[in-house]
């Protein structure tokens, strides 16, 4: 069952006592340790960079999930990319969180040093340009995220289609988020007590996509946006379902999220990709958790171009990024955090990227 927030609260501005007051209330009523798990990677660093975790009572602690596209991309892509750098024929684009991502044994950023034309672009519309600008090489987009992006990308691809753009390909490692939380929730490895739902996937996804956490595993769900009151009335409304002894898929970010979500970015999505197995750092090999290019759209699939197997890469010796991923332990607890591992010297790509939890710990949870 998918309930909608009462229109009547407000979720601008900044945090307020009122709010804090029945997070409090609600907590004391709980009178046991709460675990709620926000998945986006956003949601992480607004908590964060807010204060809004040591705002919360001692038995409310947030733990961070594998909502950070670039951080659950595993090192056997990485690997595939820098291999495909290294061709002459091929100009690599990618968003620039990929860039310093260390693979098995070498990183992007790395390549590009070396002389290889890897570009960062900002859109995927911008790949599509270039490729339209370059026609003597192949221009290889790393099509990596969840369903925030994967509208976007399959957009670029009809279009590159419709153009005979033949010498635009992605090297695809779009995912889903229902699979993880449900790996999660039936693993039974962290005890999850409620989750914030990612509000921009959800905005393409609906929240009925969540409905099955509250209904098959009683965990109680809020899509919540991105302010930090936000975040706040969303916590809030996660300890009033736990009091209340239930479990439901309730929406705070209502100004940007329905029950059904976008059917326009749906059908687009389900034109051009289907559903296949995917690797997640962490989490293993999720069925059905990945987006493939179908038959159709062969001829712009780079692994399918180049005769490319993506294997399992090496994991850095000593980087719990996985565990972290799956909320077993927070950063600190890793040996290498902030000891050989900082943003001037990430040994994996929660340390890399804007949306990782280390990251995130590393620049506003040190100082407390």
């Amino acid at each position: 069952m998918v309930l909608s927030f009462p229109s009547g609260h407000s979720t601008r501005g900044g945090p307020s006592a009122d709010q804090l007051g029945v997070i409090r209330q609600y907590a004391e009523a709980l009178g046991r340790p709460v675990r709620l798990m926000e998945v986006c990677g956003t949601h992480t660093m607004v908590a964060f960079r807010s204060g809004l975790r040591s705002l919360l009572p001692e038995n409310v602690l947030l733990i961070s999930g594998p909502g950070c596209p670039v951080c659950v991309t595993p090192n056997g892509y990485l690997d595939t990319a820098v291999e495909l750098s290294r061709r002459p024929d091929v100009i690599l684009t990618t968003f620039g969180d990929l860039m310093r991502v260390p693979g098995s044994n070498s990183s992007l950023e790395k390549e590009r040093a070396r002389g290889a034309a890897v570009q960062v672009v900002y859109s995927p519309l911008d790949a599509v340009a270039l490729a339209r600008e370059r026609r003597d090489k192949n221009v290889v987009f790393l099509a990596v995220g969840f369903e925030t992006t994967a509208p976007g990308i399959a957009l670029v691809l009809r279009t590159a289609r419709e153009e005979d753009l033949q010498n635009f390909l992605v090297l695809c490692a779009l995912k889903t988020m229902p699979a993880p939380m449900r790996a999660l929730a039936s693993g039974g490895e962290v005890a999850i007590d409620g989750f914030l739902v990612p509000g921009h996937v959800s905005v393409v996804t609906g929240a009925r996509a969540f409905a099955f956490l509250a209904e098959e595993f009683g965990i109680p769900c809020v899509v919540t946006g991105f302010e930090p009151v936000d975040l706040l009335v969303g916590i809030g409304m996660l300890l009033r379902q736990l009091t209340e002894g239930r479990a439901a898929v309730e929406i705070e970010y209502t100004r940007a999220v329905t029950p059904e979500g976008n059917r326009e970015a749906q059908r687009m999505m389900a034109e051009v990709f289907e559903g296949s197995d995917a690797e997640w750092r962490g989490l293993g090999n999720i069925p059905g958790s990945g987006l493939g290019l179908r038959d159709s759209y062969t001829l712009h699939d780079a692994a399918a171009r180049f005769g490319l197997e993506v294997a399992a890469g090496r994991e850095l010796a000593g980087c719990r990024c996985g565990d972290v991923l799956r909320g077993v332990l927070a950063p600190p607890e890793c040996p290498l955090f902030d000891r050989v591992c900082s943003p001037a010297s990430p040994q994996g790509p929660c340390m890399v990227s804007s949306e990782g939890a280390c990251a995130a710990w590393w620049r506003y949870g040190r100082r407390g």
